[in-house]
């Protein structure tokens, strides 16, 4: 496993591991996506050049399209959330209520 490999690798571990032992509040459920999102746009883009092909180079465009809708979204949701319920913590949210 090369360092740049094992970089991007935890990198993308450790917003995994933020997102499922750190959700106390929505906003820090967002960081840790958006980190996973960036990591993983990252190493695309390097192995898009890696591969030195055409037809990888626009994967990665991709990726931070759908990424940027994601965190467009989860914005949205987070305002919504800091209005209903006057806070964003993920403990206060049932979905059984809705």
């Amino acid at each position: 496993m090369t360092p740049v490999h094992f970089a991007f690798s935890s990198a993308f571990m450790l917003g995994l591991c933020g997102l499922a032992f750190r959700r106390t509040h929505l906003l820090s459920a967002l960081l840790c996506l958006e980190g996973m999102m960036l990591s993983l746009f990252i190493a695309l883009s390097l192995w898009a050049l890696q591969m030195n092909s055409a037809s990888f180079s626009g994967a990665p465009m991709l990726l931070l399209a759908f990424s940027a809708c994601e965190a467009s979204a989860g914005l949205a949701l987070l305002v919504a959330t800091a209005r209903t319920h006057g806070t964003d913590r993920l403990q206060s949210l049932n979905l059984l209520q809705c």
